[in-house]
């Protein structure tokens, strides 16, 4: 016989989630359809005898040109991939870490602690 709440909950009674029973009835929510098959679909459409991809990739040009600095950035980063960046450090780097405070509140041992038994 369970006597008590906490003996009831180790022996699984009383338990949020029954055994067998799903805490998510209607399942995970449904994920939209693979991007990647839908970006397909939709660029791959012709509008008088051009693609998607195309047009999107003229018009970014042709901002290009006329000194659009980010669309000439996107055009040149999807066709060379982004630039690289380095960092140069010259000089001497010194900074100082101090020594951390130790304190020992320990009793000192007696010799016949400090002895071992070998």
């Amino acid at each position: 016989m369970i006597t008590s709440r906490e003996e009831s909950i180790k022996r699984g009674g009383n338990t949020q989630f029954k055994k067998g029973v799903s805490g998510n009835p209607k399942g995970a929510v449904k994920k939209i359809p693979q991007l990647d098959v839908l970006l397909a679909d939709v660029l791959g459409e012709e509008k008088d005898g051009i693609e998607a991809a195309k047009a999107i990739l003229m018009a970014l040009r042709s901002k290009a040109v006329k000194g659009d600095v980010r669309a000439a950035e996107v055009l040149l980063d999807r066709a060379y991939g982004k630039a690289s960046q380095s960092l140069t450090l010259d000089g001497d780097i010194n900074f100082h870490v101090p020594a951390p405070n130790v304190y020992n509140t320990a009793p000192p041992l007696s010799h016949s602690e400090n002895e071992i038994d070998v």
